[in-house]
């Protein structure tokens, strides 16, 4: 890979429950553990934030520069992120809702910056057609 980079973490123990993630630079150390709404202890993070906060924070990045490709300058950038893990006919899968705000900019210019960067975002890019992903951008 050309001017990549690769993150690397070790998860050990039980995964989700129970188990601990690492990074081999070690500035990610957390336990993990099932949320209590899944009938979980809830005392640690799990992977749906986790993978949450990983998306949310590309999206951003990818909304700032699809902002300045555009010569758009904004005031304020801020998202919440929801994975949600379903349940359904014994099998699991993944949904998320992008709710983004952006600051500066009127209501069109923040949806076509929301569209914008979920075609630059490579979560996005990993996700499109495998989950079903709503973007709901906001001038604020």
């Amino acid at each position: 890979m050309t001017n990549g980079y690769t993150a690397a973490v070790s998860v050990t123990g039980e995964g989700r429950n129970g188990g601990r993630a690492q990074s081999d630079d070690g500035l990610l150390e957390t336990g993990l553990s099932i949320p209590k709404e899944l009938g979980g202890a809830g005392t640690a993070t799990n992977p749906e934030q986790l993978f949450a906060a990983g998306w949310g924070a590309c999206f951003l990045g990818a909304v700032r520069r699809a902002a300045a490709d555009r010569k758009i300058r904004l005031t304020s950038t801020a998202i919440n992120t929801e994975i949600s893990l379903l349940h359904e006919d014994g099998a699991y899968s993944l949904a998320a809702v992008l709710n983004l705000e952006l600051g500066g900019v009127d209501q069109e210019t923040a949806v076509e910056l929301g569209d914008a960067a979920h075609q630059l975002c490579p979560y996005s890019k990993a996700t499109r057609g495998n989950i079903p992903v709503t973007i709901n951008a906001a001038a604020v």
